[in-house]
């Protein structure tokens, strides 16, 4: 491969963009400063290298139950969130996880691939090389100019990846020693603008840094323009600009790793842990020879180290306690808030409404379409358009394609939820044509005639 070429070292002054106010508007709720939401306060931590063993991961459920309200989620970028913290048990909770030896590092969030590291088969240290990018360049990932969510993913090139995940700034292994920056995008979509060895790639992420800084204040990747980005990097016009996607992440279930051992893929069903319950099967566990625990996107955990005769034990136990290893199962196609009893904002309980829906209308979640049932107007759980069923004090609002916080398509009273579920179920077995999703079957429908239905007595 050729080696990078970078443009002349750019003449930007970082310094007005740093002297702004430290207004960090959509940053993620961190240890040290926790997101208020209707069940207190909400803090999210990554592990260093995204990796917990499993005392500390056990010591992080504990936590959740001494300080928060005993609910532990894992989020759809696989960060853990701690839910119902009051601002007395914020610090308490900070010195409980330092205790435990578990690495919180600062912002930006890198994200790695929960499966990296020789034994997954990968082709260098992303461990390392992120650890050498933030001292590199902690300047600059210091300035309040860099957008809050800026997302980067550091790739090992493994058989496990995350090239189905987006990112403002992607490092691909590619060799040993050979390092892919691609940019706005996930691995096939992302823009390659340069190549070359650790230290080379590590120069392009700062000079795209810099980049961002001088285009104004907390601009994403996606939002350089693209003479602008020539300049600093000349080379990308003889670059394919898709370059190598790496590999895709890990389903549920059971994998093998490079030295024999076995990995467990589990998901909380709704997405949502019980502290207890975690801490139960920690215990189960233990005794198994886990390595260690590894958080993931799509609110997944990986349980390394397993030989391939405890993998079955361990599913055992994960299915007493409330998480499911079934890649087919319907509650991954929901996503729901904690609900009451747990949020003081939410109307209803969103899990046994999911359940619900589960059972009465199976034809809606075939994959197809985004269903969000959401305690309130604020849609916490999931903040893109989807078919929506937000509480209200009179019952609840349905949005077929929409935000919890947008007009309803109808309103549905209370005591009349679990028939409008059955009417739907009925309005997509009699209309889906054959080898028509759900979410086709509903756009073809129609807004008019889907209220319709659910109107009839």
């Amino acid at each position: 491969m050729d080696r990078m070429s970078l443009g002349d070292h750019m003449d930007t002054d970082i310094t007005e963009s740093a002297t702004q106010p430290f207004a960090r508007r959509g940053a993620c709720p961190t240890l040290s400063r926790p997101m208020p939401t209707g069940d207190g306060l909400l803090a999210r931590l990554r592990p260093k290298a995204g990796i917990l063993d499993i005392n500390q991961f056990e010591s992080v459920a504990r936590a959740a139950v001494r300080y928060g309200n005993g609910l532990l989620e894992i989020t759809a970028r696989g960060s853990l969130q701690i839910r119902g913290l009051r601002q007395e048990t914020i610090d308490p909770l900070a010195t409980a996880i330092d205790a435990a030896g578990i690495v919180v590092l600062p912002s930006p969030v890198i994200e790695l691939p929960p499966l990296h590291g020789a034994g997954f088969g990968d082709l260098a240290n992303a461990a390392a090389m992120e650890l050498q990018l933030r001292q590199q360049l902690a300047d600059l990932f210091r300035s309040p100019g860099l957008a809050p969510k800026l997302a980067i993913i550091i790739d090992g090139g493994g058989r496990f990846g995350l090239a189905d995940v987006t990112a403002d700034i992607r490092l691909l292994a590619v060799s040993s020693r050979t390092w892919q920056v691609a940019i706005a995008g996930d691995g096939r979509g992302a823009h390659t603008i340069a190549i070359g060895n650790a230290e080379e790639a590590i120069l392009a992420v700062g000079e795209l840094l810099r980049l961002l800084l001088s285009s104004g204040w907390q601009r994403r990747c996606r939002e350089i323009p693209h003479a602008r980005l020539r300049q600093v990097f000349p080379a990308i016009g003889c670059m394919s600009l898709a370059g190598q996607p790496g590999g895709k992440a890990a389903g549920l279930g059971v994998h093998q790793s490079v030295d024999g051992t076995v990995v467990v893929g589990l998901r909380p069903r709704f997405g949502q842990m019980s502290a207890n319950d975690l801490t139960a099967f920690l215990a189960s566990v233990r005794a198994l020879g886990v390595k260690d625990i590894r958080p993931a996107p799509d609110r997944r955990f990986f349980v390394t180290g397993l030989g391939p005769d405890r993998a079955p034990i361990v599913l055992q136990h994960a299915h007493l306690h409330g998480l499911s290893s079934d890649s087919q199962d319907m509650s991954a196609q929901i996503s729901t808030c904690a609900g009451a009893g747990a949020c003081a904002s939410s109307l209803y309980a969103t899990k046994t409404m999911a359940e619900a829906v589960i059972d009465i209308c199976p034809d809606l979640l075939d994959g197809s379409l985004a269903v969000h049932l959401s305690g309130c107007a604020k849609g916490c759980a999931h903040p893109r358009p989807a078919l929506t069923l937000a509480g209200t004090a009179g019952g609840y609002n349905l949005v077929l394609n929409g935000l919890a916080s947008h007009a309803p398509d109808i309103q549905i009273a209370g005591s009349d939820i679990k028939s409008a579920i059955e009417r739907l179920a009925r309005l997509i077995k009699n209309e889906r044509q054959a080898g028509e999703s759900a979410r086709a079957c509903l756009g073809r429908l129609g807004k008019e005639n889907i209220t319709r239905a659910l109107r009839q007595e």
